[in-house]
C-alpha cells in the first residue's frame, strides 16, 4: 500500500480546504446570480441515451475542481425557480436562511436515526417538530414526529398508523383475512393511491369522496360511504383529509370529518379510523391562526382579511386530526427534503415500534429519542430540521405572515381581474390560498353562464366537450405565442378535484409561490389572455 498516495487522497478529499471550497462555492453562487436575471429556464437538451452510454468514472484521482467540472453543466442546466415568472405549480425558490441550515447539515452530515449517529441534530429535530406541531395543532400537549423524504412517505406513515389501529399487531402478524379500506378526497393527492398500493390495502379498496365546488369533501357522501363499508364488515383504517389541494387549494372540514367518523364508529361498535391530514401545501395557513384581524398590526390589505379569517377558522380543525403531513420545502420555502410527519399524540407512534432485537446494531437505541425504532427509513438526512429552524428563526413568525399574505393577495388580484373578463371564469374564487384555477373561452362566450349550465347539468355531452376543448386549445395557443422574457409560466391541470355530474374539470392554473412575483406579472397574464381569446 502506497502510504503517500493514501495521504494525498486524505488531504484532498477529507481535509477541509477552506480556500478551494470557498472558491468553488463562489463560482456556483455566481452562476446562480447570473440565472436570476434570466427568464424561467426552458428544457435544455437532455441526452439520456448519451448519459447512459457514457457513465464515465475517472481512473486517476483528481481534485475538487474535477468534482466541480463533473457536475457544473447539469447545475447550470437546472432551473432554480428564482424567476418571478414561475407560476406553474406548488414550487418556489428556497430562501437563503434555509440554505444556511442546509449547508450546516451537509457539512456535518448527521443521520437522524439514533443519537449516536447525529448527537444534537436529533435534539434539533425534536425542537423543530415541536415548533411546527404547536403551529399546526395549536399547542398540543404531547406531539412527536419525524422528517421524511417527501410528502408521500409522510402520508404513508398516516396510513400505516391507521392499519395498526384497526388491525392491532399487523406490523408483525400481517393482515391475514382482514378486509381493509381507506377513504380520501376526490381532490386529494395521487400519493394516496400510492400508499394504498404499497401498504397492501389495494387501490380497489381506496374510496374517493366527491367534493363540492370549493374542492372540499362532501360530508354527507363520507357518511354514506362509512355506512356502506361498515355494513359489509370492512374495517376503515384511515380517512385522509386535505388542507390545501395541489391544484385549487381546497380545504376539507377536519372537525366535521372527526365528528362523523367517531359517531359512525360508535354506531357500528368498531375502532374509529385514523384521521390524517395531508397539509403538504396548506399547512402554512397556521402561521395566521393567532393573527389579530381587528387590530391588523402588520397592516395587511383589507381585501384579504376575510381570506385570513377563512384560513384561521379552517386551521383550527387541525386540533381534531390524529396526524398531519407538511412540506416545508413548499410554502415554507425550505430545501428538499423538508417533509414532516407529525402526530397529535406521541403515544400513537408507539404502534410502529420495533424491538431492540430487530435492530441489533442499535443496541443503545431508546424509543424516547431514537427514531430508528419506529421509522420507515433507517438513514434520514438532517436537512429538514436544519432548514426549518434556520428559516423559522431567520424569517420569523411575522415575516412568514407577510409572505403568505402577499401570496394570497396576488392570487386574489388575478382572480378579480380574470373574473372581470366575460370570457373567463375563475373556478376556485372562494379558496383562500395562493392558487388560481380558471377557464378561458373564445371572445363572445359568456364563461360564467356556460359554467353555471355546466354545474346544473344543462349542457349536452357534445356541448361540454366543445367547451372543454376550447379551454385546452386557448391554453396551448398562449403557450405557443408567449414571450418567455415577460410572460409568466402557467400550467394546465386535467382535473382540479371537482367533478360536477361525474365530469372532471380541467383548468388553467397559476400558483403564487414566488415572493418576487408582482402586479406587473399579473397584468401581463391578463393581457396575454386577452390576446389569445
Amino acid at each position: 500500500m502506497d502510504k503517500n498516495r493514501i495521504q494525498e487522497l486524505v488531504s484532498t478529499f477529507f481535509t477541509c480546504d477552506r480556500k478551494q471550497l470557498m472558491e468553488i462555492f463562489g463560482e456556483l453562487l455566481s452562476a446562480l446570480e447570473a440565472e436570476q436575471s434570466l427568464p424561467p429556464g426552458h428544457l435544455m437538451s437532455r441526452n439520456y441515451e448519451t448519459a447512459q452510454a457514457n457513465p464515465e468514472i475517472h481512473t486517476l484521482p483528481g481534485n475538487l475542481k474535477d468534482a466541480r467540472d463533473a457536475i457544473f453543466p447539469f447545475f447550470w442546466g437546472t432551473d432554480s425557480w428564482q424567476s418571478k415568472l414561475h407560476l406553474e405549480n406548488v414550487k418556489g425558490p428556497p430562501n437563503f436562511a434555509s440554505l444556511v441550515g442546509a449547508l450546516a447539515a451537509l457539512l456535518k452530515n448527521p443521520n437522524l436515526c439514533v443519537d449516536t449517529y447525529c448527537l444534537r441534530s436529533n435534539e434539533l429535530e425534536v425542537k423543530s417538530i415541536t415548533s411546527l406541531a404547536n403551529l399546526i395543532f395549536y399547542h398540543t400537549q404531547s406531539p412527536w414526529g419525524v422528517f421524511t423524504i417527501g410528502g408521500t412517505i409522510s402520508n404513508l406513515y398516516g396510513g400505516k398508523l391507521g392499519i395498526e389501529k384497526v388491525c392491532p399487531g399487523a406490523m408483525r402478524k400481517g393482515l391475514h383475512e382482514t378486509k381493509l379500506a381507506g377513504i380520501v378526497s376526490e381532490a386529494g393527492h395521487y400519493s394516496n393511491a400510492t400508499l394504498a398500493g404499497w401498504l397492501g390495502i389495494g387501490l380497489q379498496n381506496l374510496h374517493a369522496i366527491p367534493t363540492d365546488n370549493r374542492m372540499s369533501m362532501k360530508l354527507d357522501h363520507l357518511e354514506k360511504k362509512l355506512d356502506e363499508l361498515y355494513r359489509d364488515k370492512i374495517a376503515v383504517a384511515f380517512v385522509i383529509a386535505t388542507f390545501g389541494t395541489t391544484d385549487a387549494f381546497g380545504i376539507d372540514d377536519i372537525r366535521g370529518i372527526r365528528e362523523i367518523i367517531e359517531r359512525k364508529a360508535k354506531q357500528y361498535d368498531v375502532t374509529a379510523p385514523h384521521l390524517h391530514v395531508d397539509a403538504a401545501v396548506g399547512w402554512v395557513g397556521c402561521f395566521l391562526t393567532e393573527y389579530d384581524i381587528a387590530s391588523n398590526p402588520l397592516a395587511l390589505p383589507k381585501e384579504i382579511l376575510p381570506l385570513v379569517q377563512t384560513m384561521q377558522k379552517a386551521a383550527m380543525g387541525f386540533s381534531d386530526a390524529d396526524s398531519v403531513t407538511i412540506d416545508f420545502h413548499k410554502m415554507g420555502w425550505g430545501h428538499y427534503p423538508s417533509s414532516a410527519f407529525i402526530v397529535n399524540r406521541r403515544e400513537d407512534l408507539a404502534r410502529l415500534t420495533r424491538r431492540l432485537d430487530d435492530v441489533p446494531y442499535f443496541a443503545e437505541a431508546d424509543f424516547r429519542h431514537d427514531p430508528a425504532l419506529f421509522t420507515l427509513e433507517c438513514s434520514r438526512p438532517g436537512i429538514g430540521p436544519y432548514s426549518v429552524m434556520a428559516s423559522l428563526n431567520g424569517i420569523g413568525l411575522n415575516g412568514y405572515r407577510l409572505l403568505i399574505a402577499n401570496a394570497m393577495q396576488l392570487a386574489l388580484r388575478l382572480k378579480e381581474k380574470l373574473e372581470a373578463l366575460e370570457f373567463c371564469k375563475v373556478l376556485n374564487f372562494e379558496t383562500p390560498g395562493p392558487h388560481v384555477c380558471w377557464w378561458v373561452l373564445p371572445r363572445g362566450r359568456n364563461a360564467k353562464e356556460i359554467f353555471r349550465r355546466f354545474e346544473n347539468n344543462e349542457l349536452t355531452p357534445d356541448e361540454r366537450q366543445q367547451y372543454l376543448k376550447e379551454v385546452r386549445r386557448l391554453y396551448r395557443k398562449r403557450e405557443a405565442t408567449m414571450d418567455p422574457a415577460v410572460d409568466a409560466r402557467l400550467s394546465f391541470s386535467n382535473g382540479i378535484g371537482y367533478s360536477p355530474h361525474g365530469v372532471t374539470l380541467p383548468a388553467w392554473k397559476a400558483v403564487f409561490f414566488n415572493p418576487q412575483t408582482d402586479d406587473a406579472v399579473i397584468d401581463r397574464i391578463v393581457s396575454s389572455i386577452e390576446d389569445v381569446a
